[in-house]
C-alpha cells in the first residue's frame, strides 16, 4: 500500500472509529439524567417519538405504559445532544481554524478571546432588547458575532504589534478574554433584570437550549463549518509565509480578513446558544 493509500486508510478508519464513539456517547447522553431510565426505556421512547413525531396522549397507548420518559427526551435531552455535537463540531472547526491561521496549535476560541467577546455581545443585547422568537435568535447571534469578531481583532492586533510570536497570541487573547469576561459580570451584576437567563453564558451549558434554538443553530454551524472547510487547502499554502503565499497567488489580507470573519462567526454563534464552553478547540488535530 502507498503513502497516500495508508494515510486515506487511516483517515476513514479514524471517522468510522470517531462516528461510533460519537454514537455511543449520544445515546448515553439520552440514558443518564434526574429520571432513571435504561437503555431499552429510551430506544422505545424513541421509536415512539419517531413513529409520531413527537410525544403522545396516553390514550392512544395501553393502560400501563409511561410517556414521562417520552416527554423528557424530546423537550430535555434530545435538544441538549444535539446542541452538544453542533457546539462541539462547530467550536473545534472554528478553533483549527485560528490555529492554522496564527500557525499556533494553543490557540481556540476560548484562549483567543473570541468567546468572552461574543459572551459580552450576547448579554449586551438580552439585558437591552425586546426581541422575541426567531428575530431574537438571530439577533443574538449577531451580536455575539460583533463581541467575538471585536475581541479577536484586539488580540490579532497584540500578535501583529509583538512580532507575531506564538507565545504573544496566547497572551493577548488570556488578556482580550478577561477583560471582556470582567464587562459580562459588570453588566449582569448591575442590571435590575432576571439574572437567571444570563448567568449561563459565564458558565456554559447546553440544558437550556431547546427545539426553536436547534432549528437555527443547525444551519448556521453546518455553512459556517463548511465555509471553513474550504479555507483549508488555502491553509497549506499560507503555512509557507506571507511571503511564498502572496507568490502563489493568494491574497494574503483578504484571506486573513475572511477567515477571521468565518472562525469569529462560527464560534460566536455557538456561544449565543450555549454560553463560554472552553478548550474544545484544542482538542483537535491540525488541518492538514
Amino acid at each position: 500500500m502507498s503513502v497516500v493509500g495508508r494515510k486515506v486508510f487511516l483517515l476513514v478508519a479514524l471517522s468510522l472509529v470517531g462516528l461510533v464513539a460519537l454514537s455511543v456517547l449520544s445515546l448515553l447522553s439520552l440514558v443518564f439524567g434526574a429520571k432513571e431510565a435504561s437503555l431499552w426505556d429510551v430506544l422505545a421512547s424513541l421509536n415512539r417519538l419517531i413513529m409520531f413525531g413527537g410525544p403522545i396522549s396516553s390514550s392512544l397507548l395501553p393502560p400501563g405504559v409511561d410517556l414521562t420518559l417520552d416527554s423528557i427526551l424530546y423537550y430535555s435531552r434530545i435538544p441538549r445532544t444535539i446542541a452538544a455535537v453542533l457546539v462541539g463540531s462547530g467550536l473545534a472547526v472554528s478553533g483549527v481554524t485560528m490555529q492554522a491561521l496564527v500557525r499556533n496549535p494553543l490557540v481556540d476560541p476560548y484562549i483567543s478571546g473570541v468567546s468572552s467577546g461574543a459572551a459580552l455581545g450576547a448579554v449586551s443585547f438580552l439585558l437591552t432588547s425586546w426581541f422575541t422568537g426567531v428575530t431574537q435568535y438571530v439577533s443574538l447571534s449577531v451580536a455575539a458575532f460583533a463581541g467575538g469578531l471585536a475581541a479577536f481583532t484586539l488580540t490579532f492586533l497584540i500578535y501583529r504589534a509583538s512580532g507575531e510570536t506564538p507565545l504573544s497570541f496566547v497572551l493577548g487573547g488570556v488578556v482580550v478574554g478577561v477583560a471582556f469576561t470582567s464587562l459580562t459580570t459588570l453588566l449582569i451584576v448591575t442590571s435590575k433584570k432576571e439574572l437567571h437567563g444570563v448567568l449561563f453564558w459565564i458558565y456554559g451549558s447546553v440544558a437550556y437550549v431547546r427545539w426553536d434554538e436547534i432549528w437555527v443553530l443547525l444551519p448556521a454551524v453546518a455553512s459556517l463549518i463548511l465555509v471553513c472547510l474550504l479555507f483549508a487547502r488555502l491553509f497549506n499554502v499560507f503555512l509557507l509565509g506571507d511571503e511564498q503565499a502572496a507568490q502563489m497567488g493568494v491574497n494574503v489580507r483578504l484571506f486573513r480578513r475572511g477567515v477571521m470573519v468565518a472562525a469569529s462567526l462560527l464560534a460566536s454563534v455557538c456561544v449565543a446558544f450555549t454560553g463560554i464552553i472552553g478548550f474544545v478547540g484544542l482538542v483537535v488535530p491540525p488541518h492538514r
